[in-house]
């Protein structure tokens, strides 16, 4: 027996693109709901969505042969390091060639997901109004790195300049002839940086409590990711120390540029990659200062005492998780803490599934797709996922693991890239065992499953 259940993926940006291309591959009926205009997500800038954050200087910080799907491999004379103008294009491509777009309504939200006696409810405001549709199973895909996170609690004193997110700056002209402070050590925050040191009127200030690893887009003539993923083999306790010592050979340690020591070990906070922060930073283009103490009118005070005149503060903070349309009781008290197995299916309820809810140590998009595929064979009825206590314990002892490797950021989320990317193939083959051995099956109850 093969199902096919009626699913909604909620989401067309890789994450959503990749389940729905899966599910149909399965032969499973989807429903893509996207709230921007066309697919691509967070990648297409002008989306009109009005939730993606792509800038013009945008590119891959992960090189194009460890960030490519599997199942539509990236043009062989396409640069390491493509911009997000083509990676837009390669996944509005990868839509239409897979048929999700023909199975994507756009220009709706989705208000509401709610579970019934029989499935899901889905509730959403589209082009012709408010529709409300029933589902076997919700496959939840719209992404983390829209929801703008600010400081909390604010800093004291008052700033007379403008603030702004990182999540609305599109191109340097509108720190032309100002002087410019960016707060954050992540890749926007050093493209953002590098982006105004052209056009502001003095030094661009880069403001970090603590620093993270600066890893240059190439080492030894290759992809930065393309070396280290040499080294996967190793337990990562010790690639961390040959791959940091491998760095400390080639650019040198972030305090010889100025900036705080590391808060933690390489491939335990995300690195910053790029080549052009250390550039600047050398010519003094962009000046490294401490944490922020206060503002007072246009002067910033930092923790060192030392204070600056700016006309422009950007905030380069990271994003909330948000899952706007599920309450919580599918949530908890809070999205970034939910415990998923797999990182893919609801232990409460695995008709409720989700893809890309995670943090990478490397690219997403080979990470979706390994998700995708497995909530495709599990909504297909192919897989059987293992016992409740047993995906409980999975849980817990992942949990436990990242803790002791990433602390108490985000550990749910975490996941090891080449790990996770090699473990998901493993576990849908043990999942279709499961299955041929008589193990129970997801079966929808609103549609007959048929003969395969």
């Amino acid at each position: 027996m093969k199902n096919t259940p009626a699913v909604a993926v909620i989401g067309a940006g890789a994450a959503g693109l990749t389940a729905a291309k899966a599910l149909l591959d399965e032969g499973v009926d989807v429903t893509v709901l996207e709230k921007g205009d066309v697919p691509g997500g967070l990648w297409v800038q002008g989306n009109a969505s009005g939730l993606s954050p792509a800038y013009d200087s945008l590119h891959l910080n992960t090189s194009k042969g460890r960030t490519e799907f599997a199942d539509f491999p990236m043009p062989t004379e396409w640069p390491d390091y493509p911009s997000a103008k083509v990676i837009a294009g390669y996944l509005r491509d990868y839509s239409d060639t897979f048929g999700v777009t023909a199975r994507t309504e756009f220009h709706t939200t989705v208000t509401a997901v709610e579970r019934t006696a029989t499935g899901w409810r889905v509730d959403a405001d589209g082009p012709d109004g408010a529709t409300s549709r029933d589902f076997d199973a919700v496959v939840v895909a719209n992404g983390h790195n829209w929801d703008p996170r600010w400081p909390s609690p604010e800093y004291p004193g008052t700033f007379a300049g403008e603030q702004m997110h990182a999540h609305d700056h599109r191109s340097a002209e509108r720190f032309a002839g100002k002087r410019v402070l960016v707060v954050g050590m992540g890749n926007s925050a050093m493209d953002i940086a590098v982006d105004a040191s052209y056009v502001a009127s003095s030094p661009v200030l880069l403001s970090a409590r603590h620093g993270v690893h600066i890893v240059p887009k190439y080492l030894f003539g290759k992809p930065s990711d393309a070396t280290g993923a040499k080294l996967v083999a190793l337990p990562w306790r010790l690639r961390q120390k040959v791959a940091e010592t491998m760095l400390r050979l080639a650019v040198g340690t972030p305090q010889s540029y100025g900036l705080p020591a590391p808060a933690g070990g390489l491939f335990q906070n995300h690195p910053t990659i790029s080549d052009t922060i250390l550039h600047r930073l050398t010519h003094g283009e962009v000046l490294p200062r401490p944490g922020i103490e206060r503002f007072d009118g246009h002067r910033v005070v930092f923790t060192d005492g030392t204070s600056d005149e700016v006309d422009v503060v950007v905030w380069a903070t990271g994003y909330r998780v948000t899952i706007p349309f599920l309450s919580d009781e599918w949530l908890g008290d809070d999205p970034e803490k939910l415990p998923l197995y797999q990182r893919v299916f609801h232990l409460d309820d695995p008709s409720l599934a989700f893809v890309g809810l995670m943090q990478s140590t490397g690219a997403a998009l080979p990470v979706v797709e390994q998700q995708a595929k497995l909530a495709a064979a599990h909504l297909a009825g192919r897989y059987a996922l293992p016992t409740a206590t047993e995906q409980r314990t999975a849980v817990e002892q992942a949990h436990a693991a990242a803790v002791e490797r990433w602390g108490q950021k985000r550990p749910m989320m975490r996941i090891d890239f080449d790990a996770y990317v090699a473990a998901l193939p493993k576990e849908t083959e043990a999942g279709v065992a499961r299955a041929a051995a008589g193990a129970p099956v997801f079966t929808p109850t609103t549609r007959e499953a048929v003969q395969a």
